[in-house]
């Protein structure tokens, strides 16, 4: 690896931008030609003439962008041509077809991250380390009390609480992410249980382009498709959290609510939003899991972007790696 100036990827209007491929990385404008590294909405905006993605997340994108949009779906590892740049995808293994992306010019590597989790997860491939000179990370939970543990065991604990749920006579209802987060957790409670879990409405399509895609969840069914007036108690509910405190709460007589989140790590968190109970379930690096990533990658200089940038940036500078913020419009899921 050489020199890695000048820049490869510069902050444009649009977003993050590579002049010499002229295209952008996951624009929050329109844009003629965009790379995306997955189908979360904070990196995956309508408008933009052209997206190149991982062939994984393809039908995601047409469910987030448009049935109309103009998607190239590549393999991981797949070399393209960009203008005078050599582009090509990689595991980020954050949610299904989630990518990160490896630049090169004249010998120069630059890899944009996106966002990632090296967490092992039966619903995405799993991450892989990229060799290059410049590394843009995330830093959602880049603070050291951040640490994930197993997600087999939070999955125990997410079952337990179903089951007290269900001794008490109440519906659990669990607040987590439509895409990512509650395929996951359904593919490890599948692992544990195969008892149909329910869905808001809103949960479905992603799931179902999952199944569609040969991961293995347990059964599920929708809310509204249950008969009216049919108890609920001692049912599991995936439910997004903006569903949570709204009328359509309505619909169960005893409920007890959970949140699974990376932010659930912190107690004072689920007390101020209210939830009974936390589930501490990510899917972002932890901060051992963003240290040992960068070291990995072998970059000499490493920006960070959406999240807690500063102490990220302090503590690799007291390591000799040079490192600084990225401001972009990116960040939301976790």
């Amino acid at each position: 690896m050489t020199a890695v100036n000048p820049p490869l990827i510069q902050l444009s209007p649009a977003g993050l931008y590579c002049p010499a491929g002229d295209f952008h990385i996951d624009p929050w404008r329109p844009v003629p030609r965009a790379v995306i590294t997955h189908a979360h909405s904070d990196h995956a905006r309508s408008g933009s003439a052209l997206y190149f993605a991982h062939a994984d997340s393809l039908a995601l994108l047409r469910w987030r962008l448009g049935a109309d949009s103009n998607l190239q779906g590549l393999a991981y590892g797949e070399r393209f041509e960009l203008g005078a740049a050599t582009v090509s995808l990689h595991p980020a293994g954050h949610v299904l077809g989630s990518a990160q992306v490896r630049i090169e010019v004249d010998g120069v590597v630059w890899v944009v991250s996106g966002d990632y989790k090296r967490d092992p997860d039966p619903t995405c491939a799993g991450f892989e380390v990229i060799a290059c000179d410049v590394f843009i990370t995330e830093a959602t939970f880049a603070l050291p009390v951040y640490r994930w543990a197993p997600t087999a065991t939070v999955a125990a604990e997410i079952l337990g609480w179903w089951d007290a749920c269900a001794a008490r006579g109440e519906t659990a209802v669990l607040g987590c992410y439509a895409l990512g987060k509650a395929q996951r957790v359904l593919a490890e409670l599948g692992r544990l249980s195969d008892r149909q879990v329910l869905l808001h409405g809103a949960m479905a399509p992603a799931v179902e382009i999952y199944r569609a895609a040969g991961i293995a969840l347990p059964p599920t069914a929708t809310v509204s498709e249950q008969a009216k007036g049919r108890e609920l108690a001692g049912e599991l509910v995936l439910a997004p959290p903006s569903a949570l405190g709204t009328p359509w709460m309505g619909r169960f007589k005893n409920v007890s609510t959970g949140f699974a989140s990376g932010w659930m790590r912190l107690r004072g968190n689920r007390r101020r939003r209210g939830f009974d109970r936390g589930f501490v379930v990510s899917d972002h690096a932890d901060w051992p899991g963003l240290i040992d990533t960068i070291v990995a990658t072998g970059a000499r200089k490493v920006l960070a972007t959406h999240g807690s940038t500063e102490v990220l940036v302090r503590f690799l500078r007291e390591r000799g790696i040079d490192a600084a913020a990225l401001k972009t419009e990116l960040g939301g899921e976790n």
